[in-house]
């Protein structure tokens, strides 16, 4: 278990605080910004979940830096982005904050990736992240922080900056989904 490790594991045990932040009828207040508010609880929630989403780029960059990238770490760092995605997303949509059908859709194509990579694997093909995997999971990370961050800055003004972030999550989604589909579509063929 080294340091890129290490730092992975600590962005699944902050997947619990995260839900409990949003999801449990906690008290804490609410910040007036403007015109706006948001419960204090839905704030930490939102800066624990951007603090966890910073930890990919962080356990990323020490692991490449100092040679320490393992097939735990291979396995663990899709596994902590899609589990705290998930997790954040259906919080949206309990809170009635992002709509059920874009959730499905984002949640659906990770399983059918996870899917396509686990057939490969079998195959002994390694499907590698490519750029459109990353933006989309940075397009993902904007728009979950924007909806839970009550679009804050962004409403003061008036610009629907969360759902349009939202949208963009989800082309992005759909087109790195086939994108991944696509260029592996022989190696699917082949697989029995």
């Amino acid at each position: 278990m080294n340091l890129p490790n290490k730092i992975t594991v600590s962005r699944i045990v902050l997947i619990p605080v995260f839900m409990v932040l949003m999801l449990a009828p906690l008290d804490l207040g609410e910040l007036a910004i403007g015109q706006e508010t948001i419960p204090y609880a839905h704030l930490f929630g939102a800066l624990i979940f951007i603090i966890a989403s910073v930890t990919d780029w962080v356990d990323g960059y020490y692991a490449r830096k100092l040679n320490l990238v393992t097939n735990l770490g291979k396995f663990l760092d899709p596994l902590a982005d899609k589990l705290l995605v998930s997790a954040a997303l259906i919080a949206l949509v309990e809170l009635q904050m992002a709509p059920a059908w874009i959730v499905i859709l984002i949640i659906s194509r990770e399983f059918a990736v996870t899917g396509l990579r686990l057939v490969l694997a079998g195959e002994g093909e390694v499907v590698a992240a490519n750029m459109l995997g990353k933006i989309k999971t940075w397009a993902q990370i904007i728009a979950v922080s924007a909806l839970l961050l009550h679009n804050i800055p962004f409403e003061m003004i008036s610009v629907p900056f969360d759902t349009i972030a939202l949208w963009v999550a989800l082309i992005f989604t759909l087109v790195s989904g086939w994108d991944y589909f696509y260029k592996n579509k022989d190696a699917i063929l082949r697989s029995k």
